[in-house]
């Protein structure tokens, strides 16, 4: 056997619960043949056998940090996904409310462009206008915000 062929049967055995059936097979025959590699294995065994017998007990102070930080996580992760939920149920409305109010602007825009006698482009246009302007400022503004907010996270 070459030296590769150690090196890899030593990779196996550090990995022998992800082998493939045919990575197990190979390394079953190359153990049996080769002794060094046996007792490498042997060996690998009884230090994972007397690490999983050792108990590890942690400092009362860390179990307790820990779950402070593990709850204050969760706390966020809860805040989170309510504010989701919200940011959820108001897209909801605007789509809603859009598609109620869209018709009615409409025609609104066509009788004021008729009434001020300009072209169906220029009061389509001012409509267009009229439907993307606030979404755009709502958009700055809550970029500008939501930018606020995680530089003040940062800071703390």
């Amino acid at each position: 056997m070459t030296r590769n062929t150690h090196d890899e049967a030593r990779e196996w055995i550090a990995l022998v619960d992800s082998l493939s059936d045919a990575q197990q097979i190979a390394l079953g025959k190359h153990l049996n043949e080769c002794g060094v590699c046996r007792n490498y294995q042997e060996a690998a065994s009884q230090v994972v056998r007397a690490l999983r017998s050792e108990p590890i007990a942690a400092d009362s102070r860390l179990v307790r940090a820990t779950q402070m930080r593990v709850r204050f996580h969760a706390a966020r992760l809860r805040e989170a996904r309510e504010r989701m939920w919200l940011v959820g149920m108001a897209c909801v409305g605007v789509g809603v409310s859009t598609a109620l109010t869209a018709p009615l602007l409409w025609r609104l825009f066509a009788w004021m462009g008729e009434q001020a006698g300009v072209s169906n482009s220029v009061w389509q246009a001012g409509f267009a206008f009229f439907c993307v302007v606030p979404a755009l400022a709502a958009s700055v503004l809550l970029l500008a915000r939501g930018t606020h907010l995680s530089h003040d996270e940062e800071k703390h």
